[in-house]
């Protein structure tokens, strides 16, 4: 399923971005609208519920203080005793709705923040795993992690309780509002004096917070980066005793990221004394000019009570704006990394619709392909080539020449600047990924075996496979042998990356899974470069038996492993240089006798 398309400027200034970001937010969020309505209501009839108790305690000193003649009174409540036991009834319907919408608004605002943040993750997720290799070349695994993880977190934090604070601290303004207008409209305007105030210093520090948390947020996934390839290359460091040099580094990239959440916090922080007094300025106002207009008989006793503890009301929520607003520029700054992953463009465009069928015959040709790497200007040029069914075609030449290029055009993790590149006579834009790259297995130079047991990893070719195939398909790669000999066999756990296994036995582990999955086409990328003798014999005979029925294409830098294939291709610049039989390329003398000679001492 395609990710929604959330377009967003990442280069809006101020709060101009952030007010694009929760935009962009609010479109993505689109489909839960009915939840945010009814998560909102929620939240607005609590605040109501919550201003009630100030407004009945100014009641209850009017009934104390007028009695008959209170306000209560007139509603039909003679007795003082009994007006006391009214406002007692309602007071306790007050609190007890105000607890009441309270979890519903809790439980509303934050499954909503779990099922949106595990959306987000999932979509961005998802167009990660679209995108073409040369993506990946640009952008550190880290930073992706960082995005994916810290950055979701961070826009579930606001949801989880952001939301209802700023949307409270909105209802308490309008409500308090009119109770101050329908009581005093001079105390109300005195009241709200420092509002204006107050919403200035909000966008003040919006302004200049922004740029700070999006600082923050470049740094977090640097750090992130940084301890990936550490724990990753934690073997290299060893090696090198560079345990100390790494430490240090790790502390300075940790130093960059306090830095420059200090730089975050200083502004943050000052919003909270500058507001205060702004509150006590309105505080006072109100406390004065009231008291004032009740002892010369112009303001009700009970009304000026009402007016005094509501400024606290309405003023004092608003220092809250500081740590809301803390949430909220973290969030939109999190929003923007997180929508821009999810608006990645893809190079690599999925729009085939035929399918390969089971009567594949695995034919390839190239034709006239030419494609150059970004930067460095390698690739290929004018490549044309065809690859017989049921045939084995070496791909030889030096580092850098085009051979895995070749691979991953054919896979289409990249797109050819021009020419056509066809299996079965079929070009491969017209057919789908997944029926494309199912016709395809492949064994790389490095395999990658995922976390968990030995027979997962080989069953992740084809996950329905039993238990009786997974075994066929180890002998079949000559990993049987080893397997049986360890105590858990099968189930025997192979560690991240497979650092439990030696770089042979995680070599027949993947072939094992490429035999298992059973392609038409199979390719063996370097599969001999660095293992023993032993493991290339054992490679060489599982090569013997799979390239039966099958097309069969090696790429290899020891000539001894391709010496029986049917065609042997070398590949210089981009281009063939020379193309035959072992032995007829023997006889020609040219680069791959060259080449022969200097690995056989011949």
């Amino acid at each position: 399923m395609p990710a929604k398309q959330v377009v967003i400027d990442n280069n809006s200034e101020a709060e101009g971005g952030s007010l694009q970001a929760l935009a962009a937010l609010i479109r993505y969020a689109r489909g839960h609208r009915r939840r945010i309505w009814l998560a909102g209501t929620c939240s607005v009839v609590n605040k109501v519920f919550d201003v009630m108790p100030e407004i009945l305690i100014g009641i209850a000193i009017d009934v104390v203080v007028n009695q008959e003649g209170s306000f209560v009174a007139s509603l039909g409540f003679t007795s003082a005793e009994s007006q006391i036991m009214a406002l007692a009834v309602l007071t306790f319907f007050v609190w007890a709705g105000e607890s009441l919408f309270e979890y519903f608004h809790l439980v509303l605002w934050r499954n909503l923040a779990q099922r949106l943040q595990a959306e987000m993750r999932q979509d961005a997720y998802e167009q990660v795993q679209r995108q073409e290799l040369a993506y990946f070349e640009s952008r550190s695994s880290g930073e992706l992690v960082s995005i994916l993880n810290d950055d979701v977190n961070q826009l579930e934090r606001f949801l989880d309780g952001g939301v209802n604070d700023l949307l409270q601290t909105f209802v308490t303004v309008v409500l308090v509002g009119a109770v101050f207008f329908y009581l005093s409209p001079t105390i109300a305007l005195l009241a709200f004096t420092p509002i204006p105030v107050i919403i200035w210093g909000a966008f003040y520090f919006l302004r200049r917070a922004t740029p700070l948390y999006a600082n923050v947020r470049e740094q977090v996934g640097q750090l992130a980066n940084r301890l990936s390839n550490n724990i990753g290359g934690i073997a290299t460091i060893k090696s090198f005793t560079a345990e100390a040099r790494e430490a240090k580094a790790l502390s300075e990239q940790s130093e960059a990221y306090v830095q420059a959440n200090s730089r975050a916090i200083a502004v943050s922080s000052a919003f909270i004394p500058v507001i205060r007094m702004a509150i006590l300025a309105g505080f006072l106002f109100t406390f004065v000019y009231g008291a004032l207009l009740a002892l010369e008989g112009d303001l009700n006793v009970g009304a000026y009570g009402v007016l005094v503890f509501l400024t606290q009301r309405l003023l004092w929520p608003l220092t809250g704006l500081a740590k809301t607003i803390d949430l909220y520029e973290r969030a939109m700054a999190s929003t923007r990394r997180i929508l821009g992953l999810i608006d990645t463009p893809l190079q690599v465009i999925d729009k085939g619709t035929l399918q390969l069928g089971d009567a594949v015959t695995g034919t390839l040709s190239f034709c006239d392909v030419s494609f150059k790497y970004a930067g460095s200007g390698a690739g290929l040029t004018n490549f044309s080539l065809d690859i017989p069914f049921g045939k084995t075609t070496a791909l030889v030449g030096a580092t850098g020449s085009g051979k895995s290029t070749i691979v991953k055009l054919l896979l289409r993790f990249y797109e050819p600047v021009s020419g056509l590149i066809l299996i079965d006579n079929i070009p491969l834009q017209e057919l789908s990924l997944s029926s494309l790259r199912g016709s395809i297995g492949l064994v790389s130079q490095e395999p990658f075996l995922f976390d968990g047991s030995i027979g997962d990893n080989i069953a992740y070719g084809r996950p329905t496979a039993t238990a009786l195939e997974i075994t066929e398909a180890a002998k079949a790669a000559e990993a049987w042998e080893f397997i049986e000999k360890l105590p858990q066999g099968l189930d025997t756990p192979v560690g991240e990356r497979g650092v439990k296994l030696s770089g042979g036995q995680r070599q027949r582990l993947s072939l094992a899974r490429a035999i298992l999955k059973d392609p038409p086409i199979l390719i063996l990328d370097e599969a001999t470069s660095a293992v023993d003798n032993e493991t290339e014999a054992a490679i060489q005979r599982s090569m013997a038996r799979v390239s039966v029925n099958r097309t069969l294409v090696v790429i290899a830098h020891r000539l001894s492993t391709i010496v029986t294939a049917d065609t042997v291709v070398v590949v210089d610049n981009g281009r063939i240089s020379e193309m035959g039989t072992h032995a007829e390329l023997i006889v020609s003398d040219g680069l791959y006798a060259a080449q022969w000679r200097v690995q056989t001492g011949v």
